[in-house]
C-alpha cells in the first residue's frame, strides 16, 4: 500500500519561495508518474505538476516557470519547488501516486 507524507509548508510573503517534500513508501516508485495538486479554501483540487518517470514534466500554467518538481529515487522523496509564489497559491497542496494521495500540507502566502 502506497503511503504518502508531505510537508514543508507554511507562511511566505508574496513573492517567497518554499520547497515541498513528499515522502513515499509502500513499493519502488521510479517506474509511476509522481505529481502536485492544491486545493484551495473553497475550490476543487486542482492539477499543479506532474513528473513522469519516462522523464517528462507537464505543469499547469500558473505554474510554469515559477515551480519545479523533482524526485530523489533514492530516498523515494518527490518536492515541488515554489518561487516567486503569489496569494492565489494559498492552498492545501498534495502529491499523488497511482491515485493514492497524502494528507497535505498547508502553503499561505500572505503579507
Amino acid at each position: 500500500q502506497v503511503q504518502l507524507v508531505e510537508s514543508g509548508g507554511g507562511l511566505v510573503q508574496p513573492g517567497g519561495s518554499l520547497r515541498l517534500s513528499c515522502a513515499a513508501s509502500g513499493r519502488t516508485f521510479s517506474d509511476v508518474n509522481m505529481g502536485w495538486y492544491r486545493q484551495a479554501p473553497g475550490k476543487g483540487r486542482e492539477f499543479v505538476t506532474i513528473s513522469g518517470y519516462l522523464g517528462t514534466t507537464l505543469y499547469s500554467d500558473s505554474a510554469k516557470s515559477r515551480f519545479t518538481i523533482s524526485s530523489d529515487n533514492a530516498t523515494n522523496t518527490l518536492y515541488l519547488q515554489m518561487n516567486n509564489l503569489k496569494p492565489e497559491a494559498t492552498a492545501i497542496s498534495y502529491c499523488s501516486v497511482l491515485q493514492s494521495w497524502g494528507q497535505g500540507t498547508q502553503v499561505t502566502v500572505s503579507s
